[in-house]
């Protein structure tokens, strides 16, 4: 339990997000056990569960397969312990945790320097309507919508159809537009960092064709890698992919609201908290993003008030499906459906 300085109940009913910054400094700093341990406790079983998948393969190919779709778990897990890599919350060492983080995209099939360099984009600029764009999932205000012609709008629609966001969507990220570092590919670094790891995919590709042929990438790379894109994708969404969801216009934005009240805390089961490493928690993350993941826990512990905020269950979570539009008179997201009761 940290020694926190004690507060009254008005000071933490009044405490601003700012304010909040200066709380959760405390619980930045990152236990080298610990994250050696939830390593191994992720890549371990991650390992394992290959071997189990590529032996099974001799006695049910649905075996095989409903091993690898277990096994999606855990490398949504290292995504996970990738993430915090980009932020530096994981270990102390800046080049021990870059380091794993580009070993560990080899496996999530996503460059690490190209993927850090576009989520410090959305962090600084999370809920600003005028810097939508890299890192962030395509959102239009109502104005915006209505001002496309009718083709364009078509095309909105589709790509906010769930079974384009969700089902086609996640799969062409990772196994395609990965591939290269698009929105920076003005810079040598990121072009070095997506051709590593895709040599590094290719590499390990060609190494498990060679020894098992094609069964394997097709039965436990495949269905594994898809279903952690799309669990990552959903868990992506409904962080801030909900009704009172927070977006301003650039001269109204600021940084640590943003934060706090345009996040979710996603409520999950324990299993699924510890297999998501505990990204629900994402306005703390998102308003201090160098705690590490294990210690997100910690600060609802501390700080009761914050699990309050924007809280939202997995029946909540389903509704969000058909938000698709920011409604700025009104402050919330609507669906398509919700424009004919709008004046025009």
């Amino acid at each position: 339990m940290l020694n926190l300085p004690e507060t009254t109940k008005i000071e933490r009913e009044t405490r601003d997000a700012r304010d909040w910054v200066r709380v959760l400094a405390a619980y930045r700093e990152p236990s080298s056990w610990r994250s050696s341990f939830e390593l191994a406790v992720t890549i371990g079983p991650f390992l394992a569960l290959w071997i189990l998948a590529w032996w099974s393969l001799g006695v049910s190919y649905w075996l095989t397969f409903g091993i690898s779709l277990v096994n999606g778990a855990f490398l949504l897990r290292l995504f996970a312990i990738q993430h915090d890599c980009g932020h530096g919350a994981f270990f102390k060492n800046k080049n021990v945790s870059d380091w794993l983080g580009r070993v560990i995209g080899i496996l999530t099939l996503t460059p690490y320097d190209v993927w850090r360099r576009a989520h410090a984009i959305h962090h600084g600029s999370a809920g600003n309507l005028g810097r939508r764009g890299l890192g962030d999932i395509n959102t239009l205000t109502v104005e915006e919508y209505r001002a496309l012609k009718p083709l364009n709008r078509i095309l909105y629609r589709l790509y906010r159809n769930p079974i384009v966001l969700f089902g086609l969507g996640p799969g062409y990220m990772f196994l395609l537009e990965y591939r290269l570092p698009l929105g920076l590919t003005e810079h040598a670094r990121y072009w070095i960092s997506a051709m590593a790891t895709n040599a590094g995919i290719f590499l390990a590709l060609g190494t498990i064709f060679y020894f098992g042929g094609l069964m394997p990438i097709l039965l436990i790379f495949l269905p594994s890698t898809l279903l952690a894109a799309t669990a990552g994708v959903w868990l992506f969404y409904v962080q801030h992919q909900f009704e009172t969801t927070q977006w301003e216009q650039e001269e109204d934005w600021q940084l640590h609201d943003a934060a706090l009240h345009g996040s979710s805390y996603y409520v999950l089961p324990p299993v699924l908290q510890w297999l998501t490493a505990n990204i629900g928690i994402h306005h703390v993350h998102h308003l201090y993003s160098r705690i590490p993941f294990y210690r997100l826990p910690e600060v609802l512990r501390d700080h009761c008030e914050l699990a309050k905020i924007n809280r939202m269950t997995i029946i909540e979570s389903l509704k969000t499906v058909r938000l698709s539009l920011w409604d700025a008179k009104a402050r919330r997201l609507i669906a398509f459906s919700d424009l004919k009761a709008l004046p025009t």
